[in-house]
């Protein structure tokens, strides 16, 4: 009965009030061992792999179909990394694994580790926007970071393995799909999430310190790309099993 509640028994929604995503390129020899093997890596120019840090300012998030008011508001943070999945009838899938997720209420991490595989922990995490600033701030997670909205034209972080923007939206992320692998069996269980109008816009990085990222491991960790997103509904499909076929 636990395994069924934490498999995502039913769709949920929320309206993003905002979507920002950071995007670090990793060589790949140095994600591999955090990737269950049901999953390959969703490489650029066969050596990048990417570790994507999301912080969602939700409104609302509720089981799907319920009334807004019913809903609670959140700041989500999760530290994810790019990976391929083939099904069971051999489609190819591009999506996300999560390493770790934080939330700013003990509510949602409760609620979350009870209905999701995701490990919620609680972290100070907040969002504010002033002016043509947007600010990321955790002292308990070692973020800070600072982007720069009133940029039209903003070039790609200094490092990127990327050469324009539209490779980089290929990694904007977050990707339709998330996957979760049970590592005593060849079960591989599959969120989708579902928008519209998803248009994510660049945004220049000012500064930013993640803890997450500050690894010796991930020494050689670049930004690769930032992208947000604003004022959309989301929701996530009931959860569906794969068996993976190896």
């Amino acid at each position: 009965m636990l395994t069924f509640l934490k498999n995502h028994p039913f769709a949920v929604e929320a309206y993003f009030e905002s979507s920002l995503v950071l995007t670090y390129a990793v060589p790949m020899s140095m994600v591999r061992p955090m990737v269950p093997a049901k999953l390959d890596l969703d490489l650029f120019d066969d050596q990048w792999a990417f570790v994507a840090v999301a912080v969602v300012k939700t409104r609302r998030l509720r089981p799907k179909g319920f009334p807004g008011f019913m809903g609670h508001d959140f700041v989500l943070a999760g530290y994810r990394v790019f990976v391929r999945y083939t099904n069971s009838q051999g489609k190819k899938w591009r999506g996300l694994y999560i390493l770790k997720s934080e939330t700013d209420k003990k509510r949602m991490a409760f609620m979350g580790n009870l209905f999701t595989h995701y490990n919620y922990t609680t972290t100070d995490i907040d969002v504010k926007s002033e002016e043509n600033i947007l600010r990321v701030k955790s002292d308990k997670s070692g973020v800070d970071i600072i982007v720069d909205l009133g940029t039209p034209e903003t070039g790609l972080p200094a490092g990127s393995p990327f050469n324009n923007w539209k490779e980089a939206r290929r990694f904007a992320g977050p990707l339709p799909f998330t996957f979760t692998c049970n590592d005593v069996s060849n079960e591989v269980l599959i969120i989708e999430g579902v928008r519209e109008k998803w248009t994510p816009k660049p945004v220049a990085v000012v500064s930013a310190k993640v803890g997450f990222m500050d690894r010796p491991e991930w020494q050689d960790a670049v930004l690769a790309n930032a992208f947000l997103i604003q004022h959309i509904p989301y929701y996530w499909k009931k959860g569906k099993v794969d068996i993976w076929k190896g």
